[in-house]
């Protein structure tokens, strides 16, 4: 009995052992199975402290160069502005800052660590509008290639930083992920001939998210826009509206936004189509009529005025709509 209690204890360990190793693997997969999933299109620092590690965190910069110098949320993955859009051909036309093919866009998520079961939030400065219309971009973009599992965090790295939760200056090295395109939700999407066909018909369902300056043609962004005002018919909407003014750039309530859209003539029953410059802040105007108003008929003008002044088409200055 002593030896076959011996010869028994010395096997219990190994094939304890197996078992753990088991178990642990099958967590692993059974965790990847039932992947997080985020709770609305926007989280707050809290419950990102609290998720952090079952997500990939997505640190959408201009300036590349800061996500070192100045620090990011750790484990956060810098993807830079300027890979985000890419030239395009609409009609013929030869455009810039556009929606990337689906192949591109996969390179970029692959490369970013997204996975397809990947629980995504995006996160950028949060220190300006602008900025935070840098994530709302990537966001729109994630959307239309069919990946509905992201959110934005609420404020950005300068709520982060607000909260004292610590930062890192260490770079971004991840590992790369299996991201595929799923869709192409071209429900979410405008094209140029589709807002020729809105102007034609007298349409008041777009919207432009610049500044009253531009909007009005006292200013333009001359490089890639080429004709001052804005597309006839359109509504104004100034993006810095919809962000807290004072401190992180948080968004203001959805009682606050639909109020304010109503009050600039905004009708969100309406197939509402949002533009600006490039369909950088329009991806902000975006965001906010479909995710916090609730309006899921609005799409984005891809082009924007980049693509609508390309050619002699016509621009209203000085005039409200």
């Amino acid at each position: 009995m002593a030896f076959r209690s011996q010869s028994l204890r010395s096997w219990a360990k190994p094939i304890a052992l197996a078992f753990l190793s088991l178990t642990l693997s099958l967590g692993v997969g059974t965790a990847r199975a039932w992947a997080l999933t985020v709770p609305g299109p926007v989280v707050d620092v809290n419950w990102l402290k609290q998720n952090k590690d079952k997500v990939v965190l997505l640190d959408v910069r201009k300036k590349a160069e800061n996500f070192t110098k100045k620090g990011h949320i750790p484990g956060a993955i810098l993807v830079p502005w300027k890979k985000v859009r890419a030239k395009r051909v609409e009609d013929g036309v030869e455009l810039i800052k556009m929606l990337p093919s689906p192949a591109s866009f996969a390179r970029l998520m692959k490369k970013s660590g997204v996975n397809n079961d990947s629980a995504v939030v995006i996160t950028t400065t949060g220190l300006s509008a602008p900025e935070v219309y840098f994530g709302t971009r990537l966001y729109w973009q994630l959307k239309y290639y069919g990946h509905d599992n992201v959110a934005m965090l609420d404020g950005g790295n300068a709520a982060w930083a607000a909260a004292k939760l610590p930062l890192s200056n260490e770079p971004s090295n991840p590992k790369p992920g299996n991201f595929t395109v799923r869709a192409e939700r071209k429900e979410l999407l405008a094209t140029t001939s589709d807002v020729e066909q809105m102007v034609e018909q007298g349409s008041q369902d777009l919207v432009d998210a610049r500044t009253l300056d531009y909007y009005l043609g006292l200013e333009q962004k001359k490089k890639y826009v080429y004709k001052p005002g804005h597309i006839p018919g359109s509504k104004v909407a100034p993006n810095d509206l919809f962000l807290a003014h004072k401190g992180p750039k948080t968004f203001r309530s959805p009682s606050e936004i639909r109020a304010t859209l109503a009050a600039l003539g905004v009708d969100l029953k309406a197939p509402n189509t949002a533009y600006c410059n490039s369909g950088h802040l329009g991806s902000g105007l975006w965001f906010v009529l479909y995710e916090l108003a609730g309006n899921k008929r609005a799409k984005l003008y891809d082009g924007s005025m980049h693509a609508w002044t390309k050619k002699d088409r016509p621009v209203n200055t000085m005039k409200m709509n």
